[in-house]
């Protein structure tokens, strides 16, 4: 467990279900011992594996107790809202936002959006200027992350700016001085990831998730604050920036502002549709300006990873589109930020790749006991795809063989017909039909007469019917099958031998299952004796060990005496052809 990274496993929690492993869309996770953990060189952080855990392993790294810190040692410290809060808190109108986060010690409260806007108006700029060609947005770190990661080929296509939020840090910063204390609060997990590259910009993100267990701690309630004068946005209200949580926000905003029409816009959401978007875009070979608008959440950041989620993508777009300004203010141009530097680099940070041969990957295959294209169920429940998928993570060290369902399937199956085989005694399984569904050879030698030449043809008789070989014996299953008696015991004479059969349930209802022994075989008559002998004698040892309390006597003695008559017992001649008790052991039997 690596709680420093923004997505950790607490491996205690981990139930082994490889949910996680099945959502995340690039596969970062390594299975170890049973255990998923985030691969932090593959991750995206695009937070789909803390979603899906039914049991809560997934975990995001907690740092509401490092912006309390900052709050402390900052005489001034600024919360970056971003404005899906709109969507994410319905009903607090900003006002009382804002007034409840300087309760909690903030020094004032700005719009992530202004950000967005002066990157807007970069990005138009850069169209305005630049070539013919496909332009990737960089607003969403998820996605820069999966572009320099998986899709190198696509980096020079990523616009070189700064995203949003780090571009408001630096307008924060100019407005007042670098030495103002910036707390992110927003539904991303991912912009943990950019205050870890860029502390010199940003300090701390938190998520709404914390925002709300902050309210709670401090008896806060945002909708019942009272506003004052003073609790406004600062250094000013946002207008069309409050558009880029929803699809298509973005290109709104830079549309406004480019001073050319030539520009195709496009905009994906989901990490799955914007990866078929960018298939084929490579270099400059589009032949007109397209830009596109990629967000890693599907229908955009209202969407996030730790939202609320109580509420359809429709009502909070309309949220959204409630509180955002469509309509710039008067005299409004590219914004102070314009004059700030923007631009950075973008170099690619390519995951560990590897080619596998056939022969490896049938090797892998063979080891999830899959040999022939039949096999290969492709069922998924790996969290892989297919088998390939699964073949190929094994060979990296990020999956183990008890993954596959079928393979350990398989594996249960063979263990217990290894021990049903190898038992010495008669066992057979049989379903609620009345239908064997497996038993071993002893079972059919213990029932005689050809029912070892059916065993022999087809091993196991699955599918025979116990009314016709041990009729007998078929009452004792069905009233196994129809009570809830965990065991039935009866002896049944079948010919000159009498059989014993103890029935016990599996599945209740469904599976019952047989142990059958004929006890008139020599030995088993030489150990029953055995073992009345011995009850016998522990009997007598309790009984003399109460005497001996009562008149206070040692029966030390007794005991000893007792004790070689037990083991006497095992060597006098006995009429089957073995030791057998002598005549006092018989005489109190």
């Amino acid at each position: 467990m690596n709680s420093q990274q923004p997505i950790f496993t607490e491996k205690a929690r981990c139930q082994d279900c490889y949910k996680c492993v099945r959502g995340c869309p690039v596969k970062a996770i390594r299975v170890v011992d049973d255990s998923a953990a985030v691969i932090a060189e593959r991750c995206v952080y695009c937070g789909n594996c803390v979603n899906v855990c039914p049991v809560g392993a997934k975990k995001v790294r907690d740092d509401l107790s490092r912006a309390k810190l900052l709050l402390r040692r900052k005489d001034r410290v600024i919360a970056s809202l971003a404005p899906s809060f709109v969507s994410d808190f319905p009903g607090v109108d900003p006002a009382h936002m804002i007034h409840a986060l300087k309760e909690l010690g903030f020094w004032g409260v700005s719009e992530t959006a202004l950000g967005a806007q002066e990157v807007s108006a970069a990005c138009a700029d850069l169209l305005a200027e630049g070539e013919a060609g496909a332009y990737l947005s960089t607003a969403c770190p998820t996605v820069v992350e999966l572009v320099k990661r998986y899709h190198l080929d696509q980096v020079p296509l990523l616009t070189p700016l700064l995203s949003p939020l780090l571009a408001h840090c630096r307008l924060l910063q100019k407005h007042y001085g670098e030495d103002v204390g910036i707390v992110f609060i927003g539904p991303c997990i991912s912009k943990k990831l950019e205050a870890d590259h860029r502390p010199d910009l940003l300090d701390v993100v938190i998520t709404f998730a914390d925002l709300r267990r902050w309210f709670e701690e401090r008896d806060l309630d945002p909708r019942i604050e009272i506003p004052q004068p003073d609790d406004h946005f600062v250094p000013e209200a946002a207008w069309d920036g409050g558009l880029y949580p929803a699809d298509g926000g973005m290109n709104q905003g830079i549309a406004h502002r480019c001073s050319t029409k030539d520009v195709k816009y496009m905009a994906f959401s989901g990490i799955h549709y914007l990866q078929d978007a960018m298939e084929g875009l490579q270099g400059r070979e589009v032949p007109q300006k397209l830009f596109l608008e990629l967000l890693a959440c599907e229908g955009g950041c209202v969407n996030g990873p730790q939202t609320c989620g109580s509420r359809g993508t429709a009502l909070k777009w309309l949220q959204v589109m409630d509180h955002a300004r469509i309509e710039p203010p008067a005299v409004k141009e590219t914004g102070e930020l314009a004059r700030l530097e923007l631009e950075r680099e973008l170099t690619p940070a390519p995951v560990a790749s590897f080619i596998h041969s056939p022969e490896e990957i049938r090797q892998a295959l063979h080891r999830l006991g899959k040999f022939t294209p039949e096999d290969e169920l492709n069922c998924g429940g790996c969290g892989y795809d297919n088998c390939h998928g699964l073949a190929e993570a094994l060979l990296e060290d990020r999956a183990e063989p008890n993954m596959c369902v079928s393979y350990m399937r398989k594996l249960a199956m063979n263990k217990a017909n290894a021990l049903i085989r190898s038992m010495p005694a008669g066992v057979v399984i049989v379903n609620h039909e009345l239908m064997v569904v497996e038993c071993n050879r002893r079972f059919a030698e213990t029932l005689g007469g050809q029912t070892p030449m059916i065993y022999d043809a087809k091993p196991g008789m699955e599918g025979a019917d116990m009314a016709k070989l041990a009729p007998e014996m078929r009452p004792i299953f069905a009233k196994a099958l129809e009570s809830d008696i965990p065991a039935l015991r009866k002896d049944v004479r079948v010919d000159d031998r009498l059989l014993r059969l103890t029935v016990f349930s599996v599945e209740p209802g469904h599976i019952v299952g047989g142990v059958l022994q004929d006890i008139t075989e020599p030995a088993v008559q030489r150990e029953q004796i055995i073992q009345k002998a011995q009850e016998v004698i522990r009997k007598n040892v309790t009984t003399v060990q109460q005497i001996a309390y009562l008149l206070g006597e040692n029966a030390a003695e007794t005991e000893m005496i007792l004790d070689s008559l037990s083991n006497s017992s095992r060597l006098v001649p006995s009429p089957f052809g073995g030791p057998a008790p002598d005549d006092e052991a018989r005489r109190g039997r």
